[in-house]
């Protein structure tokens, strides 16, 4: 799957590169694709990567216990969780208050903030190789990733605009290339993946509640609930 999950980066870092010339997305009341894609993006982090999770629950347990931290081994999974929610939320608030007149972050808050989600889309790029996967899986994880780096993309353009279009939506493309190389060559600890895939699913929905929660961003409720209820029946059908 070396090729079909190289072809796979390369749509995802694609999306980046490219969601900028989608206009029909900058409207308000919010383009109810990208409330679609926001249902998507919800319906695979509870309908697939959650239960995944159940699975790997085990190898961090056995992974605390043999290092004597049996009392976290229960609850680590879901803290794990609950960091990629916090973390993201803090540099969303980060970057809302580093702005400056000209109504953009800083520089620092600006590398900061890209830095960071270069990170996020390193994992995701990394797990397009190491999850055990056929093509129609890959093929649902591209799709389920895809429509949230497109919701990602439009709340870091919202931001940091022309900085973001210049150089940041390059190195997030950059990220899920180098992501795949490193899964590629290098295999991680099954509880280091198993501790990634926990921290993106919170990342996850923080990042698509972010972008549809704001009453001034007018989402649309039914195309948000066409697009998770549709994706999750067909994570279910396959």
């Amino acid at each position: 799957m070396v090729v079909e999950s190289f072809i796979g980066a390369c749509i995802l870092a694609l999306v980046h590169l490219f969601a900028g010339r989608l206009r029909f997305l900058e409207v308000i009341p919010r383009s109810r694709w990208l409330s679609i894609a926001g249902g998507v993006a919800v319906a695979y982090a509870l309908v697939h990567l959650l239960p995944e999770l159940q699975q790997h629950h085990e190898v961090l347990r056995t992974a605390t216990s043999e290092h004597g931290f049996q009392w976290l081994g229960d609850h680590l999974l879901w803290l794990l969780v609950l960091a990629g929610l916090v973390v993201f939320y803090g540099l969303e608030k980060m970057a809302i208050r580093s702005k400056t007149k000209s109504g953009e972050p800083t520089s620092p808050a600006f590398w900061l903030h890209i830095i960071s989600y270069a990170i996020y889309n390193a994992l995701l790029g990394y797990l397009l190789v190491r999850e055990d996967r056929g093509l129609q899986s890959l093929a649902l994880y591209l799709v389920g990733i895809g429509l949230h780096f497109l919701v990602n993309d439009h709340g870091l353009r919202q931001h940091h605009r022309q900085r973001y279009h210049h150089a940041g939506r390059w190195v997030l493309s950059a990220a899920v290339l180098a992501g795949w190389a490193v899964g590629v060559t290098t295999e991680l600890h099954e509880a280091l993946t198993a501790a990634t895939i926990a921290f993106l699913s919170g990342g996850i929905l923080l990042n698509t509640f972010k972008e549809e929660l704001p009453e001034e961003r007018e989402s649309r409720f039914w195309a948000f609930a066409l697009g998770a209820f549709s994706y999750a029946g067909l994570l279910l059908v396959v």
